[in-house]
């Protein structure tokens, strides 16, 4: 049962006297340029007031994975969003102990900004599998949802999560071929990787050693 919002002034959220607030999270394994991609499209086409960049603590579904020290994905994001007008790092979920859990943050932003509108801003892969966050009720009637499907497609929920009331506007990103998973492996390889992470990420890779094997 989603409701799709549209894109914009039709959708309401910039009428009221609180501007909304965008939450992009992820574990940024590292941050790179689709990711920025999303975020300036979420940020100009739904009149958000900011967006928040948060990277994951202890990103609960990706455990036994490699994922770099917390400090190290923020300062990446930090050089990632540098001179963004309206980009902010949140580094309350590396600072808080345990699993990061999105509904526990929502909450805290929904305390913290009064009124406010929180959209959460995700890709398609994320919201077919939104149902088995924790709290995912819950969650989902606390938030405006901002999917961009895969290839410019409309966002395509889980049969579970149809059937679950929830608000959505799709975001028409054009589809672009770059993943964390795909840079660490060039780094390891000792490949270039300016083209996908920017210049002052991939210098912070390289600096600190990142994926590449080494202490």
């Amino acid at each position: 049962m989603t409701e799709s919002l549209g894109l914009a002034p039709e959708t309401g959220l910039e009428d009221g006297p609180v501007q909304p607030i965008g939450l992009f999270g992820g574990s940024f394994n590292p941050p790179h340029l689709a990711h920025l991609a999303l975020a300036r499209l979420a940020f100009e086409r739904l009149g958000l007031a900011q967006v928040l960049w948060m990277p994951a603590g202890q990103p609960w579904q990706k455990a036994g994975q490699e994922v770099s020290h917390g400090p190290h994905r923020a300062a990446m994001v930090a050089e990632l969003i540098a001179g963004e007008p309206g980009f902010v790092l949140d580094e309350r979920e590396i600072q808080r102990s345990g699993p990061s859990y999105t509904l526990v943050t929502v909450r805290q932003l929904q305390a913290e900004h009064p009124g406010a509108e929180i959209v959460l801003i995700i890709g398609q892969d994320q919201y077919a599998r939104l149902h088995t966050w924790h709290g995912a009720a819950e969650l989902l009637a606390a938030v405006t949802l901002a999917v961009a499907g895969r290839e410019g497609q409309s966002p395509e929920p889980s049969e579970v999560l149809a059937g679950l009331p929830h608000r959505i506007m799709p975001l028409p990103l054009p589809r672009l071929d770059i993943s964390s998973t795909q840079i660490r492996a060039r780094v390891k390889a000792g490949e270039p990787v300016d083209s996908l992470v920017g210049t002052r990420v991939a210098r912070y890779i390289d600096q600190h050693h990142l994926y590449q094997g080494t202490p």
